[in-house]
């Protein structure tokens, strides 16, 4: 394709009604995307139960979705750019809805960590397309509106999820249970296929650029080698071979380092910009964010886990429990992203600080596990959090790319979104570890275990929430104190 032409197959907008439903469409796919995150956190402890996944293996069901999704954000984001947004966006589309309907007929837990992985990965081709569409198909002032809309989407999954998780599992819906949470994808994603081919724009960035393919592979890789052994090294007995794939998989995390700077040398675009990592702001961004997200991930696993399995609340129970704290979210976010122009890093700060102080309660209420909290003391340190994670997460990325070159700001946030998604996988991994080793001979337990047990755990793993939020809090005062402007 000539470059003239791929320039005309950018620039047409979309507008009125046309608009209106493409965005309907982008929307929908983001939020099956956002609430896959979530709704199974509420589900784990029924998958387990049904499906007889061991620890290790309730946690790969969240750290394989994560993982696959933040390794196929960049290179899905240059796929679209290269052969085509729409397309791009209805193929990944159509494989998130065959990986649901895979993980609803699962049979077994293996296969179960195999399809959530895939439908990671379609989500991470998926998303970036949404942005990419956005950006050159719509006018600027409808172009805002939709960037709200989807930020409000956000907001809206995250209370949906552990309540839609919750209903359908407590309904079991024709017999079919924790599979309800993945078959709910289907009328959904047909009915955006079926729209979203007749009224999505086309789009192509104007020069094309072969995505660094071999340095997300890289990547990729040495982040599973490390968090292989974190994960599965309980039920391995911790051997030397574990440490080894650990070793080999920082290793091989030196090797991509290498081969992005020299795929930089030579003129081409790597997943990771080099020149990112000497820019301060950024690396502590970086190292904010795997903290920040990574703390949140694991915390709603091992609280669903003790909520059902230690106290014996049901799934639908425990998405009341959580729902606090997505409207703790909901009241700030709004208030932290029209202050963040004016005082990004000390909301960013202040959010991740009321997230310890929320965990720091949590213990507090678990600490002696010799009783089960009733639901208004669980619920007020529920909603503290959320009043935290409100300030903190909706602008936490923009904060930190406020303090890089706007030359480089797209590849940064690119990057910054990748790690976002990994640092939930490697919080899975390494705080869901540190929860089922407390447990012990009880982290396989059904429903019913004793309370104290859970308790016990639970009180096990929260310090090390509270540490991973006031570190990223420490991280967060190297940003720059606004989000207003990106440097030139």
């Amino acid at each position: 394709m000539s470059h003239s032409s791929r320039i005309c197959a950018q620039d047409v907008p979309v507008a009125g009604r046309r608009a209106s439903l493409a965005l309907l469409v982008m929307l929908s796919a983001s939020f099956m995307d956002l609430l896959d995150v979530t709704i199974v956190t509420v589900a784990a402890p029924d998958i387990a139960a049904d499906l007889h996944a061991s620890p290790s293996q309730l946690q790969w069901m969240l750290a394989a979705y994560t993982l696959a999704l933040g390794s196929g954000l960049i290179t899905g984001g240059r796929v679209g750019d290269d052969h085509g947004r729409r397309k791009v966006f209805l193929v990944s589309l159509a494989c998130f809805a065959v990986a649901s309907a895979a993980c609803a007929l699962a049979p077994s837990a293996g296969v179960l960590i195999a399809v959530r992985a895939v439908q990671g990965l379609a989500g991470g081709f998926m998303v970036p397309q949404v942005f990419g569409i956005i950006r050159s198909s719509f006018e600027p002032a409808a172009m805002a509106k939709a960037f709200g809309a989807y930020g409000a989407v956000q907001g809206l999954a995250s209370v949906a999820g552990p309540l839609l998780g919750g209903a359908l599992i407590e309904a079991d819906l024709w017999g079919l249970g924790w599979r309800t949470i993945f078959w709910i994808n289907l009328p959904v994603a047909v009915l955006a296929l079926a729209l979203g081919a007749r009224v999505l724009p086309e789009s192509l960035a104007p020069v094309r650029v072969r995505p660094d393919v071999a340095g997300a592979v890289l990547v990729a890789a040495a982040v599973l080698l490390v968090l292989l052994p974190l994960v599965q090294g309980r039920d391995w007995g911790w051997p030397l071979f574990g440490w080894a794939l650990l070793v080999t998989g920082l290793l091989l995390l030196a090797v991509f380092l290498a081969y992005e700077r020299a795929l930089a040398r030579r003129g081409g675009r790597p997943v990771l910009e080099p020149v990112l990592l000497s820019i301060r702001p950024f690396t502590a961004g970086l190292g904010a964010s795997v903290l920040f997200f990574g703390g949140l991930a694991s915390f709603f696993l091992v609280l669903s886990v003790y909520l059902q399995a230690g106290t014996g609340r049901s799934a639908w129970d425990t998405g009341l429990v959580i729902l606090p704290y997505a409207i703790g979210s909901l009241i700030t976010s709004g208030a932290g992203v029209a202050l963040a122009a004016q005082a990004g890093r000390a909301l960013v700060v202040a959010g991740s600080l009321t997230l310890a102080a929320s965990q720091g309660l949590l213990w507090w209420l678990v600490r002696d596990g010799a009783t089960a909290p009733g639901y208004w003391p669980l619920a007020g340190a529920m909603f503290l959090g959320g009043l935290g994670l409100g300030l903190g997460a909706p602008i936490l990325v923009n904060v930190v790319l406020a303090g890089v070159p706007g030359r480089h700001a797209g590849a940064a946030g690119g990057v910054l979104s990748t790690v976002n998604q990994i640092g939930g996988a490697a919080g899975v991994a390494v705080l869901g570890t540190v929860f089922f080793n407390a447990l012990g001979p009880a982290a396989g337990a059904e429903s019913g275990a004793p309370a104290q047990l859970f308790g016990h755990a639970l009180a096990q793993v929260m310090p090390w929430q509270v540490a991973t939020c006031v570190l990223a809090a420490l991280a967060m005062l190297a940003l720059p104190g606004s989000a207003a402007t990106h440097q030139r």
